[in-house]
């Protein structure tokens, strides 16, 4: 999954949908278990009794990336996955299994009861994800392998130059630091397919790295579900277009402590010392109930409308439906409503944010912004340079 929220509908408008040739001559880190569980699933749709299709699929996808697409692939398997997503991994196994995880208590019975078939699906996956680098290596295809999440250390490679890009359907690559992520790469290698670069949604969406894991700690993740209560992905993006990428945690963290980062006037005012918000209209100049501008009825009938007599050779024109009046006192009516609602919006979405405990999970942002992904003594071999 990665980021939540429908994450990659954001991002869908910024794919690139290039050829086979996009990639020859390059090196690509793959994500060998978004392989292995996306394909693998795949071939038992068609082929029920298929052995061991995770072999199958990896030697026949390896094959089309190195022979017939000219790519250079650098496998990545998944190391020790963070405590933070054992939560994430309980409910997608129980979702796979028809199991409705709701139905069980929600007290301390409930990880020993979740562990058990979690922990046994792992390990069958672990063998089978090991299976296929026993392949990879006996094809002499270079491995390496992740502290944690694949899609990190995937990332971490794509950001030091060390390959062109990355394979992998979990958004979360770009807040680990990837800079070009292929999401979907089938094994027809003739149909384009969908390529993300960070400078797309940078320059479409004025996102960069921090920012981008600041939408995951609102909107959650799969390190965190559920996120801030009240965030949908439209409500975290203007949030988070507020701030620079060079503040946006530190305004986090201030306003996860109560403090209301937008109030001009006072020094750091408390979220609870805030005013209710304002519903009052700005006072406004008369105006005419039959043409609707500025002045009245009657004046307008005697002496006849400044407005109206513009745009016509009547004293007074009776308003049409959807009429809105464009004179100085109205256009500035307007752009203060505006002001107050956007203050009583920001005042409502720091409030939630100031209501949840331990935001921003400071834990959290350093998996995210971590550059040391590679288990250490992991001789670094790409093959050949692209």
């Amino acid at each position: 999954m990665g980021v939540g929220g429908s994450f990659w509908d954001l991002l869908k408008p910024y794919a690139r949908h290039e050829g086979a040739g996009y990639l020859r001559g390059r090196r690509v880190a793959v994500d060998l278990s978004f392989w292995v569980v996306s394909h693998s699933t795949a071939i038992l749709a068609r082929l029920p009794r298929a052995r061991r299709p995770h072999l199958r699929t990896t030697f026949f996808r390896t094959l089309s990336l190195f022979a017939k697409m000219g790519v250079f692939p650098v496998f990545v398997v998944d190391g020790e996955p963070s405590p933070l997503k054992s939560q994430a991994r309980a409910a997608r196994f129980f979702r796979g299994s028809g199991m409705d995880l709701a139905a069980f208590p929600s007290t301390e019975a409930e990880s020993s009861v979740t562990a058990a078939p979690v922990k046994r699906r792992n390990a069958a996956f672990t063998r089978c994800v090991e299976e296929c680098v026993e392949l990879l290596e006996y094809l002499g295809m270079p491995v390496l392998r992740a502290k944690g999440e694949a899609e990190a250390l995937c990332a971490q490679l794509n950001n030091e130059g060390h390959v062109g890009a990355c394979i992998t359907a979990d958004s979360d690559a770009f807040l680990f630091g990837a800079k070009t992520v292929v999401k979907v790469l089938r094994s027809n290698c003739k149909e384009p397919f969908e390529c993300y670069h960070i400078a797309d949604i940078e320059s479409g969406l004025g996102l960069k790295r921090k920012q981008l894991v600041a939408m995951a700690l609102l909107i959650g993740s799969d390190h965190d579900l559920h996120g801030v209560p009240g965030f949908g992905l439209e409500t975290a993006l203007r949030f988070v277009q507020l701030f620079d990428e060079d503040e946006i945690l530190d305004k986090l963290h201030e306003i996860g402590k109560g403090v209301y980062p937008f109030l001009k006037g006072f020094d750091n005012p408390h979220i609870d010392d805030l005013p209710s918000s304002s519903k009052k209209s700005p006072i406004k100049s008369p105006h005419c109930s039959h043409c609707g501008h500025p002045g009245s009825k009657k004046n307008h009938i005697k002496d006849g409308c400044n407005y109206c007599l513009v745009d016509s050779l009547e004293n007074c024109v009776e308003r049409p439906a959807g009429f809105k009046c464009e004179c100085p006192s109205c256009d500035e009516a307007r752009d203060l409503n505006e002001q107050r609602r956007h203050e009583n919006w920001q005042i409502k979405v720091c409030k939630r944010i100031a209501a949840e405990t331990n935001f921003p999970n400071e834990e959290i942002i350093k998996l995210y912004l971590s550059d040391n992904n590679l288990v250490e003594g992991n001789k670094k071999k790409y093959g050949p340079t692209h």
